[in-house]
């Protein structure tokens, strides 16, 4: 795709024709939303915060437009464009400026935190909330008679609308780190061959981070009620941070391996037709932050 990095670093006017057509295609094909975001990432890693945001804002007016005509209203089409290019802008000024990989990811997930905790205190019950929307998504499945036993179900629902505020949010961190891990990765292939590599692979947990990440799960399990359901929906935010970092530990000790051609793939196949193996990678990232695995695993490879 660097083919489509080049002309978006082209000029203005490219930038902001991919961001905008490609963000109204993701209403139908939603990752297409990674690479829409990821064009406004690029032109503000690589050229600054002010000519991103001129991008950001002619993408928002052009895909407004283009709403009104598809559509019949620009409102949306807006409101749209906004959350999906706001979040990574800021956060790709962090990034230009700290040229720090790590904390970058860590505002993102101050920002989903942030959203949860917003989100709590509008509404009064949001598991509530919750339920009524997947029952609603649900009927129509239960009146045309599915096999499946109606009580499973119920309770089914009643289960996760308790974390559906986290589960979504977690997405949406998860979509603005794809598409800022995109356009880093395009910088580089343009200006700094190998250099997002590099900076993948030395992705850390500062001890700071992961003391507060186990403050908020140990809340989460013991404490009871609304706070407990608050905490336990924070604690599925840091997941998106420990999957990153332990995927990038993983990768960075499976490449000093004689078979890591056939490991490294293999690796992301696993994460993608096994969502389980999450687990490990949390594991993996948490214990990184009090061992270091790399250094240890690379001392490892040496003596053998």
């Amino acid at each position: 795709m660097n083919f489509l990095a080049a002309y978006i670093m082209r000029g203005r006017m490219q930038a902001m024709m991919v961001a905008s057509s490609l963000a109204l295609l993701s209403l139908i094909l939603p990752p297409v939303s990674i690479v829409s975001s990821a064009s406004v990432a690029l032109v503000t890693l690589r050229r600054g915060g002010y000519e991103g945001l001129y991008v950001l804002i002619c993408a928002c007016l052009s895909a407004a437009l283009l709403g009104f005509f598809l559509f019949g209203s620009f409102q949306f089409a807006l409101l749209y464009g906004l959350m999906l290019w706001l979040p990574i802008w800021l956060i790709s000024i962090i990034l230009r400026k700290g040229k720090h990989l790590s904390v970058a990811i860590e505002i993102a997930v101050i920002l989903g935190i942030i959203a949860v905790i917003g989100f709590y205190a509008y509404v009064s019950d949001p598991a509530l909330l919750w339920q009524a929307v997947l029952e609603e998504m649900v009927n129509p499945m239960l009146a045309s008679g599915s096999d499946m036993p109606v009580d499973d179900i119920k309770q089914s629902i009643q289960m996760f609308s308790h974390y559906m505020t986290g589960g979504i949010t977690a997405g949406i961190v998860y979509g603005l780190l794809f598409g800022l891990f995109l356009a880093r990765m395009w910088q580089a292939a343009l200006y700094n061959p190998g250099g997002f590599r590099e900076e993948y692979l030395t992705l850390k947990v500062r001890p700071k981070v992961a003391l507060v990440s186990i403050f908020v799960l140990m809340m989460a399990w013991f404490m009871s009620g609304g706070i407990a359901d608050l905490c336990w929906n924070i604690a599925i935010i840091f997941v998106v941070l420990y999957t990153f970092i332990g995927t990038a530990i993983l990768h960075a000790a499976f490449s000093t391996l004689k078979m890591k051609r056939f490991l490294v793939p293999m690796l992301y196949i696993t994460l993608i037709m096994i969502p389980h193996s999450i687990a490990v990678i949390i594991i993996v990232g948490m214990v990184d932050v009090w061992v270091d695995l790399r250094s240890k695993f690379s001392n490892k490879v040496r003596t053998e």
